[in-house]
């Protein structure tokens, strides 16, 4: 691509590098110009203009940012993604429907490497999508690329797949359609301050459910004691179950955890590195995934769980090792209502 400046009268069939204004009107940059913008041109005074006029090895902005978002999702309705028009040299990968976005990430990052001109943006691997949230954005900085560096790219974003023959990028959408939350009680039953906080932590989580395409199948209530808790579980009918204990879990044969065993299940993970969301804990009752969830779930505020929960409920699984690996980039804003704040600041003993 050829790029800067020339007499007018030789800039047809150009790309307009930047927009002037003429007769109180605006030729924007990036049109190809045409003998009637050329007149107008000289007509207002301009001898030169600036311009990008592409070799014949060269791709247009836009027809190699939609071959570029192509490669990258050959398939976009069962990638669960829909790929925008292209428009100044980008394509918009949007969700179209709820689910957690899978990347083959060494292949994008290597896309990104062939030519700074060629870019491509995503969310984190991971990340927990609404319908029509954008998953990433292919981007051509300048109005042509070579075809070879284009070709070279869309090699890259091909890569392997993820497995799915779905390309580099997909969205795993919602497999699990339901979840039993079994809720237990310190001593003797709730006063009516805890019957609130129950009932916001129980709200919270099931508009995390909601966003997933989940339903709350049941909530069930039991003493805080290991064999009803045990009880609960083995009763559960939902698809998956989660446990949300009256007293924090703070070791791996505390109540929750030795429930799970008793009623002939096994933990994979007790505790994440992702604060908040520590006191986490995940396993499994035959079929049913079971997560115990912290007590930082009762505020719809992001915590580890949610990174977790999504992963679930969209069919990935989660070991123990992905749990370690979460601790990177796990450290999410702190909560005002933390009774002891990281920083070591004096509680608030108004705040309860």
């Amino acid at each position: 691509m050829k790029f800067g400046p020339v007499p007018v009268s030789q800039a047809e069939g150009a790309i307009l590098a930047h927009s002037v204004a003429l007769d109180g009107k605006r030729l924007r940059k990036g049109v190809t110009l045409e003998p009637a913008h050329l007149a107008a041109l000289a007509a207002a005074g301009f001898e030169t203009v600036i311009v990008a006029r592409l070799d014949a090895s060269d791709v247009h902005e836009n027809e190699a940012a939609a071959r570029l978002a192509s490669a990258l999702v050959p398939d976009p309705a069962a990638a669960g993604l829909r790929l925008t028009e292209p428009f100044t040299g980008r394509v918009n990968l949007i969700a179209t429907g709820p689910g957690v976005v899978v990347m083959d990430a060494p292949a994008l990052v290597a896309v990104n490497g062939v030519d700074p001109m060629i870019t491509l943006a995503t969310v984190p691997p991971f990340q927990q999508m609404t319908t029509g949230g954008m998953v990433a954005t292919v981007k051509i900085i300048s109005y042509a690329v070579a075809q070879a560096d284009l070709d070279r790219a869309c090699a890259l974003g091909a890569g392997t797949g993820s497995g799915s023959g779905t390309g580099t990028i997909r969205l795993a959408r919602p497999v699990l359609r339901s979840a039993t939350l079994i809720l237990t009680e310190i001593g003797g039953g709730l006063q009516s301050s805890e019957a609130q906080t129950a009932d916001k932590g129980q709200n919270a989580i099931k508009a995390r459910l909601d966003a997933l395409d989940m339903v709350l199948d049941e909530v069930v209530t039991v003493p805080h004691r290991t064999a009803e808790l045990a009880q609960a579980i083995a009763a559960a009918r939902g698809d998956l179950v989660l446990i949300l204990t009256g007293s924090a879990t703070s070791d791996i044969d505390d109540v929750g955890p030795a429930a799970l065993r008793q009623a002939g299940g096994q933990v994979e993970r007790f505790g994440m590195p992702v604060d908040p969301g520590n006191l986490l804990f995940l396993g499994q009752s035959g079929a049913q995934v079971v997560i115990g969830l912290p007590g930082c779930a009762r505020s719809p505020a992001l915590n580890g769980a949610d990174w977790v929960l999504s992963r679930i409920a969209c069919g990935l699984p989660v070991s123990g090792a992905d749990i370690a690996a979460m601790g990177i980039g796990g450290l999410l804003k702190e909560i005002p209502t933390r009774p002891m704040p990281r920083a070591g600041r004096k509680r608030d003993k108004s705040a309860g």
